[in-house]
């Protein structure tokens, strides 16, 4: 009888072994499919997508394109949002100045940013917003900044709103790992599940709303 047991419990640590396995190449494959990358040579701008969980590897990655002298441009969008206490200011910042204090910070000079004037709350908002800015200036190619989860739902969204506008569009996410979970291990965290399943949510929803 015991040796029943052992054996019927050994099973069940195969099969619970195995399925966990599984889970880890679902979940594995789940977060690496919402990561694209469209690289541009050159480009008249880049575009970081606002985030407040996120200014900081999306400001510092655009900041080393902006030096390798890819784009002599950096556009901003602003969602309003305010993020942590500043001592220097005395106030709370917005999430778009906490992004040019980052900017500002990894050399890039402010005479290189611009603000774009639309208030946004989503990435569609921040396609439309570069629209208005494409058809008053000369933009013909603008490289997006997000992160990595974020990489796919961007490029459809900017490519469906700018391409009839004949402006190129790419994107050149944040590596993950940074401010967002790896592919591995985005499941360990709440974090992980906004990043990766909420990003399924929405990009399900952008796909309905906007195709």
């Amino acid at each position: 009888m015991h040796g029943i047991d052992v054996l019927a419990m050994r099973r069940m640590a195969a099969q619970l072994a195995g399925a966990l396995f599984l889970w880890w190449l679902l979940a594995w494959g789940l977060a690496r499919a919402l990561i694209t990358h469209a690289p541009l040579a050159r480009a008249d701008a880049i575009l970081v997508l606002s985030g407040s969980g996120s200014y900081v590897e999306r400001t510092h990655h655009a900041a080393l394109l902006y030096s390798s002298r890819l784009a002599p441009t950096i556009l901003l969008t602003d969602d309003r949002l305010k993020g942590g206490w500043s001592a220097r200011e005395q106030r709370n910042l917005y999430s778009v100045e906490r992004a040019l204090d980052e900017l500002r910070a990894n050399g890039v000079p402010l005479s290189g940013v611009v603000v774009l004037p639309d208030v946004v709350s989503n990435t569609h908002d921040e396609a439309l917003a570069a629209g208005r800015y494409a058809d008053r200036t000369s933009l013909r190619s603008l490289l997006i900044v997000t992160s990595a989860y974020h990489s796919r739902r961007a490029l459809w969204t900017f490519r469906r709103e700018l391409g009839p506008r004949g402006v190129v569009v790419g994107v050149d996410p944040v590596a993950p790992g940074q401010q967002t979970p790896g592919p591995l291990t985005w499941w360990w965290s709440r974090r992980g599940w906004r990043d990766v399943a909420g990003e399924y949510v929405k990009l399900a929803g952008y796909l309905v709303r906007y195709h």
